[in-house]
């Protein structure tokens, strides 16, 4: 009897991401844009200068995926850009391995003896309502928010009290696909032949644009290419082609619990021109990436 589908628990999503970002240029691409990019766009975030122990303080809030090597060096940046200045540091994840393995990954930093982190395990949603709840409004220089906006409930009002959060010159950094990946084709023209089990919202680049026009802020969006070798998720029985496979789809074992039909759908679909390209007999599905810098 072949089982019932169902989604990732918080566990198993953990080990399909992992090979998600083992098998794509992710961390390479925003690597990229914390080196062409980032410098710059920090140079100007602190205007309020709080003396602590004669330091000044910038304080920046984390909302994301589980990128926190990316984290760190964004945080390194600010410090090269701001020398001396103090950065505290605050990070909103709910799942309880992201959060362990980045303390892990501070533990063995050394260089971070001018930044303090403070853990949320939270999701954006319950961090909103702690907040509220408390009436203390904290206010950050920088917030970034790294690939969540497809698990919030609602969009528009998770940006709209995250801006709040931005003190006089803070910027917020939005991480999202980009409506030229192949993410963004499939979620458009191949929603079918994607299974009940994923419930995140389908949104790109565009969609959180209009959001930020409605709210009448300031925005900058800058495209970065990405790709993902997805080959294995065409060899049948192939241990990391079934990962990549239940990370695309939110699925437990999606090719050993779909119906033929739908695996098969599926499978074609991400051979699309549109989705994916062949390379050297490779192929590699397009995960573009936008970078939107909002003002406060």
């Amino acid at each position: 009897m072949i089982p019932s589908m169902r989604s990732l628990t918080a566990e198993e999503y953990v080990e399909a991401f992992k090979s998600f970002l083992e098998h794509s240029t992710e961390h390479q691409c925003m690597d990229e844009f914390n080196r062409e990019q980032m410098p710059t766009i920090v140079a100007g975030t602190i205007t309020r200068l709080c003396h602590m122990s004669h330091k000044a303080e910038h304080a920046s809030l984390l909302l994301g995926d589980f990128l926190a090597g990316v984290d760190l060096k964004m945080i390194r940046i600010l410090q090269a850009v701001h020398p001396g200045v103090f950065i505290d540091n605050e990070i909103v994840e709910p799942n309880p391995q992201h959060v362990a393995a980045y303390k892990e990954l501070v533990n063995q930093a050394p260089d971070l003896q001018n930044v303090s982190f403070i853990w949320h395990q939270l999701t954006s949603l319950e961090y909103e309502q702690q907040v509220k709840e408390r009436g203390t409004h904290k206010k950050f220089d920088f917030i970034h928010m790294i690939q969540m906006l497809y698990r919030v409930e609602d969009i528009p009002s998770t940006i709209k009290f995250f801006h709040s959060c931005l003190d006089h010159h803070g910027k917020l950094l939005i991480i999202i696909l980009s409506d030229s990946s192949g993410w963004a084709s499939l979620w458009k023209k191949h929603r079918d032949c994607l299974p009940a089990t994923d419930s995140g919202h389908y949104i790109t680049c565009s969609g959180i644009t209009e959001v930020l026009q409605s709210l009448g802020v300031q925005h900058r969006v800058y495209e970065l290419p990405s790709g993902w070798d997805i080959t294995e998720c065409f060899t049948e029985g192939d241990a990391v082609g079934g990962r990549m496979m239940d990370f695309l789809t939110g699925t437990k074992n999606f090719l050993g619990t779909a119906p033929p039909a739908l695996r098969r759908r599926l499978q074609a679909a991400l051979r699309q021109p549109e989705c994916s390209s062949t390379r050297d007999g490779r192929v590699i599905f397009s995960n573009n990436l936008s970078m939107i810098v909002v003002e406060s």
